[in-house]
């Protein structure tokens, strides 16, 4: 899952992840993009990617002098932003860039690396160590600690280093540090040209999570309850990227045949058409009072038949549908460390006789009770989530 969207917060109003693509104003022969998501390879709705943005930077006109840079972005990607970087730097156009909230991580080094910086009022800065996800033995571990510090760390360091004329380990011992730079700290360890304008850099961190940056006892919390490495593509867990793919294309199949035109339409619009459909087509001439009893009516045959087949699909639709939200929220509670994975297949199995009970009692478990992060396994069950599940599903022997 992609560590800047908030966990939890799904009644809460946010900058959604999802990215339209950056979009190019011209004035004259001053062009103004905005980079107002995170910075992903994946692109589309998981944010901005270097090709999206490239893209768009291509479709300039050619009489553009300069560009405008917007940039509230809590950064993502290393590489990807080194391209978004690079391509602005190969662009013939001056390039100036505003903070207008926060320029956090890769975009921070974007920021720094146009022509100009400008910082507008209350804006902010974050920079900091690269850091990466690693599956292997200690000597995996060891090898991807050396290219982090030898070659990310020092790569980011001497953009900053260009920008303000200090050294590179300079702006290493700055990273170490997790700086949050408020505008004027930026201008004055000179990685922005001047401030204007006014700002709000609070309102703008809150639009993200940034609680992926965080650090605990002086080191960073990487490991989070609430955010969990992507599993593989390959055949057995499926990537969670996949799945939601997966879930868009059958809903757009379903919008297509029911003629909903809105591609953002919701789960429950869809299905609100679909009962409107099915209703419309129940409706058939009265029969003849004198004909028939009470309660019957006549119904073409081939009406019949199509009706039953929508209905099916629409139950197959609904299925699917309350099987997904329920599997998410199993796997909210094994994010949020309320449940073990040994557990799981209990849990979702009780979803489906009592998914408001279960998912109170689930919510209502402690955070953080089960370690996220494997660091061992037993055939038996130990942790407190499992104690709890034996106490309010008692049985005589627990399913392994």
């Amino acid at each position: 899952m992609n560590p800047f969207r908030p966990a939890g917060r799904a009644s809460v109003e946010r900058t959604p992840i999802r990215a339209e693509l950056p979009s190019a104003k011209t004035s004259g022969t001053t062009a103004t993009l905005r980079l107002y998501d995170p910075i992903d390879s994946w692109g589309e709705w998981w944010g901005i990617s270097a090709k999206e943005f490239t893209r768009v930077l291509d479709e300039l006109p050619d009489d553009v002098t300069e560009i405008r840079l917007l940039i509230n972005s809590p950064g993502g990607e290393v590489f990807e932003g080194i391209a978004i970087m690079n391509a602005l730097r190969s662009h013939p156009a001056k390039v100036t860039a505003i903070v207008e909230g926060i320029a956090a991580s890769s975009a921070s080094f974007i920021a720094a690396a146009a022509d100009e910086l400008v910082m507008m009022q209350n804006s902010q800065l974050y920079i900091h160590n690269a850091w990466a996800i690693v599956l292997g033995d200690a000597a995996d571990m060891r090898d991807v600690a050396d290219e982090l510090e030898n070659s990310f760390d020092r790569n980011i360091a001497s953009v900053y280093a260009a920008k303000s004329g200090d050294t590179v380990e300079h702006w290493l011992a700055e990273m170490e540090k997790d700086r949050f730079l408020t505008a004027e700290e930026a201008v004055a360890e000179k990685l922005a040209d001047r401030i204007e304008g006014v700002g709000d850099a609070e309102s703008a961190k809150a639009k993200f999570d940034l609680s992926v940056f965080a650090r605990k006892d002086g080191r960073r919390a990487a490991a989070r309850a609430d955010v969990q490495t992507p599993s593989s593509s390959e055949p057995g867990t499926p990537n969670r990227k996949e799945t939601v793919v997966a879930h868009d294309d059958f809903m757009a199949g379903v919008r297509d045949r029911l003629g909903v035109t809105d591609a953002d339409a919701s789960d429950e619009t869809v299905m609100a058409a679909l009962d409107e459909v099915l209703a419309e087509q129940a409706e058939t001439p009265a029969a003849p009072a004198a004909t028939l009893p009470d309660g019957a009516i006549i119904v073409d045959k081939a009406a019949h038949e199509q009706l039953v087949s929508d209905a099916a699909a629409g139950r197959t639709a609904m299925n699917a549908i309350n099987a997904q939200r329920r599997d998410g929220i199993i796997a909210a509670a094994m994010q949020d460390g309320r449940i073990a994975a040994s557990a799981k297949d209990g849990w979702r199995a009780q979803l489906d006789k009592d998914e408001d009970g279960i998912k109170a009692l689930l919510e209502s478990f402690p955070k953080n009770a089960v370690p996220v992060e494997e660091v061992g396994h037993s055939d038996t069950l130990t942790s407190a989530e499992d104690a709890m599940y034996s106490q309010a599903f008692p049985t005589e022997e627990v399913a392994r």
